[in-house]
């Protein structure tokens, strides 16, 4: 445990040594990674296409939010212990996120492909005043039940492994001890 933060000046190193050495922080980050990337294997299995440009894009399979948040809550109750507030916090937010991604931002989803739709079906009848329909709405947006279910799988697999087999990950390469070893 990192002592309280006090007023000299090596506190700033210090708290950043802290947040880059936050194993949970960083394997919740490696299991969204995990599923982001996953969706080019998803992409390439599913539907026959290499298309590198769904690592930047949100929804699709798995979802990677999903996968962070899971993560990051078991994570949490790893270190804190699965009866601590803080955990019950984690798993919290987690589900908001989680009925997030297939209620309301899926629905946003559908929204935004009627809109596309109705705005085409006017641009084909000429009824759109000279607009061009240049930026459509986003549609895939949201999530599917399963979508969600295979990211809250990923999450806590990937961060326990990490946490119960490599702990900080930073500390695995030596790059804590080496760049940011504490003032004394």
């Amino acid at each position: 445990m990192t002592p309280p933060i006090s007023s000299d000046s090596g506190h700033l190193l210090l708290m950043v040594r802290d947040l880059f050495d936050n194993a949970v922080l960083w394997w919740g980050l490696a299991a969204c990674g995990v599923a982001q990337l996953s969706k080019l294997a998803v992409e390439l299995v599913l539907h026959g296409r290499w298309r590198p440009e769904v690592l930047l894009e949100t929804g699709g399979m798995p979802s990677s939010h999903s996968a962070l948040m899971t993560g990051t809550a078991a994570g949490v109750g790893w270190y804190q212990g699965y009866q601590d507030p803080l955990f019950a916090l984690a798993a919290a937010v987690a589900f908001i996120v989680l009925y997030d991604a297939t209620g309301v931002r899926r629905a946003a989803g559908e929204t935004a492909a009627r809109v596309n739709a109705l705005a085409q079906g006017r641009e084909r009848n000429g009824d759109v005043g000279g607009a061009i329909w240049e930026h459509p709405l986003k549609e895939n947006i949201g999530h599917t039940r399963l979508q969600v279910l295979v990211g809250s799988l990923i999450g806590p697999l990937v961060a326990l492994l990490g946490l119960a087999l490599v702990g900080s990950p930073l500390h695995l390469v030596g790059l804590l001890t080496r760049v940011l070893s504490p003032v004394g």
